[in-house]
């Protein structure tokens, strides 16, 4: 299996050229868009954690990346398991505990695709936000994607005050290529839960 120690997006290992054709956009996906069940999960736990803290229900979001460098363009996208590794699976991690990654259904993947596509992009919200164009950037967020934390999705295994998921690993991304990602807000009147745990784990290191 691979592993995020193993291996980096490949245009890591490309000289460094044309940096007018580099950029690095933000693109904000409802929770569960294209899934009924994810959607409907979503809302009951959105609804339970905001009776618990006394507040409006929110919408939530579910985010991606799309990197270009030196014309080349990558989507940086985390979800299920899809057997595929034309879709660029750079790592992969266990869902709710460790033992259980041995279970397809118990596992999530880190994707690095170059010229792929963002699934559901139709139903993005305020997005593309393009975040920056400095090449340095936009290389060191390609480069560190074999890097990025693989903890246990659903658990607080970092100590970060929230759950991982992958929010926390695109939000790891972003601030670890030099991207200030804990200024960066989802869509007005929604929430990204892990987001600001990426934002910890990067900024602790």
């Amino acid at each position: 299996m691979v592993t995020s120690s193993q291996c980096t997006c490949r245009a890591s290992q490309r000289p460094a050229q044309n940096v007018r054709m580099s950029s690095v956009d933000l693109y904000w996906l409802p929770l569960g868009a294209g899934g009924h069940s994810v959607r409907v999960n979503g809302r009951v736990y959105e609804w339970i954690v905001a009776r618990h803290a006394g507040r409006r229900v929110r919408d939530l979001y579910h985010s991606a990346l799309e990197v270009t460098l030196d014309g080349e363009r990558f989507v940086i996208e985390v979800g299920p398991v899809s057997g595929r590794l034309s879709d660029g699976v750079v790592s992969q991690g266990p869902v709710g505990a460790r033992r259980a990654r041995r279970f397809r259904l118990f596992r999530y993947e880190v994707r690095c695709w170059p010229g792929g596509t963002i699934p559901d992009v139709a139903e993005a919200v305020d997005s593309p936000q393009r975040l920056t164009t400095d090449a340095r950037s936009a290389r060191r967020v390609l480069e560190n994607v074999g890097r990025a934390p693989t903890a246990v999705w659903g658990r607080d295994e970092l100590h970060a005050g929230e759950m991982w998921n992958s929010n926390s690993i695109v939000a790891w991304l972003l601030e670890s290529g030099g991207i200030d990602a804990g200024s960066i807000e989802p869509p007005i009147g929604g929430r990204a839960p892990g987001w600001q745990a990426g934002v910890v784990v990067a900024r602790r290191s």
